[in-house]
C-alpha cells in the first residue's frame, strides 16, 4: 500500500520497511522520506519497522494547490497511522517534521504514539518573537520566501551548503542528491511551508506532550540553533537532549552511526 488517501483526491506516498517496533519518520523542508535512507537501510536489521511518508506537496506524494500548514500535515499523519493501524509508535520528526510532530501531539492528543523524537526540530518556534529570542528573525525567512519565487534552485543550493557540519563534509554527489530531493517538491508547497515555519508557534502543543521525549540535536546546527533544543527540553517535563557534537543540521548523515545507535536506544 504505497499510497494512502488522506483527503479527497489527495494521496501521500508511504515507505514501510522491516518489522518490529515501529518508528514513524516525518521529513523536513523541503525534502522527502528519502532523507532517511541510512536509517531505513540499517534499523530494520535490528528489529525495527521504519515507516516514512512524503508529506503532501513533497517527494512522490500528490501536490495539490491549497493549504500547507502544520494542522493539515498533522491530520494527514493521523490518517496514515490509522490506515496502517500503527500503534505504540515512536514518532521521529526532523526539522519541520519535528514541528509537525509537536502539532500532532497537541492536536490529536498523542494518539497511537508512545514516544517522540525531535530531530533537529524547527520547534517550538522557528523564528524569534518578543517572548522567544531564539533562532532566526522573521526577516530572514522573508528573504527565503522571496528567493523561492525568484530562484528556488539557488535557494535550495544555498540551504544545502549549511545543512551538514561543513560544506565539504559530504561528497559532492551526496550534496547533489539532497538538492534533487528538494527540487522534487511543489514550488507552492515549498513557499507555503516557509510561511508556516516563519509564523507557527507550537509552544501550546509542546505543553501537552506526556510521553517520553528525546531531543536529538547537532550542537553546530546553522538552521535550527541548539537554543531550540534547550527550549524544547524546558517545555517538556522529563525530556532529555541527545547532543551531536560533530553535526550540523544533518545529523542523520553527519553522525549516522551514532544517530542510529542513539535512536534505537531511545526507542528501546
Amino acid at each position: 500500500m504505497p499510497y494512502i488517501e488522506v483527503a479527497p483526491g489527495v494521496n501521500v506516498y508511504v515507505e514501510d520497511w522491516g518489522s518490529g517496533k515501529p518508528i514513524f519518520f516525518i521529513h523536513g523542508w523541503p525534502l522527502s522520506h528519502k532523507m532517511f535512507e541510512y536509517q531505513f537501510t540499517q534499523l530494520p536489521k535490528h528489529g525495527y519497522r521504519c515507516v516514512g511518508i512524503d508529506l503532501r506537496g513533497f517527494g512522490k506524494s500528490d501536490k495539490p494547490w491549497g493549504d500547507y500548514n502544520y494542522n493539515v500535515f498533522a491530520d494527514d499523519v493521523k490518517r496514515v497511522l490509522e490506515a496502517l493501524d500503527l500503534r505504540d509508535v515512536t514518532m521521529a520528526g526532523f526539522s519541520m517534521g519535528g514541528a509537525i510532530t509537536m502539532r500532532y501531539m497537541g492536536r490529536h492528543f498523542g494518539e497511537r504514539v508512545s514516544k517522540v523524537a525531535f530531530l533537529g526540530a524547527a520547534a517550538p518556534c522557528f523564528t524569534r518573537r518578543d517572548d522567544f529570542p531564539y533562532n532566526l528573525p522573521k526577516s530572514a525567512v522573508d528573504d527565503f520566501i522571496k528567493a523561492c519565487y525568484s530562484d528556488r534552485a539557488q535557494l535550495l543550493a544555498d540551504f544545502g551548503k549549511i545543512f551538514f557540519l561543513a560544506e565539504d563534509s559530504v561528497s559532492p554527489k551526496l550534496a547533489d542528491w539532497f538538492h534533487s530531493l528538494g527540487m522534487e517538491a511543489s514550488p507552492h508547497a515549498t513557499a507555503m511551508c516557509l510561511i508556516e515555519l516563519r509564523d507557527a508557534d507550537c509552544r501550546e502543543d509542546m505543553s501537552k506532550i506526556k510521553v517520553p521525549a528525546g531531543i536529538f540535536h547537532g550542537t553546530q546546527d546553522k538552521i535550527c540553533s541548539f537554543d531550540l533544543a534547550e527550549a524544547t527540553r524546558r517545555g517538556i517535563p522529563g525530556s532529555r537532549i541527545i547532543r551531536f557534537e560533530q553535526s550540523g543540521h544533518g545529523m542523520v548523515v553527519d553522525e549516522v552511526e551514532k544517530f542510529n545507535r542513539e535512536l534505537m536506544n531511545f526507542v528501546g
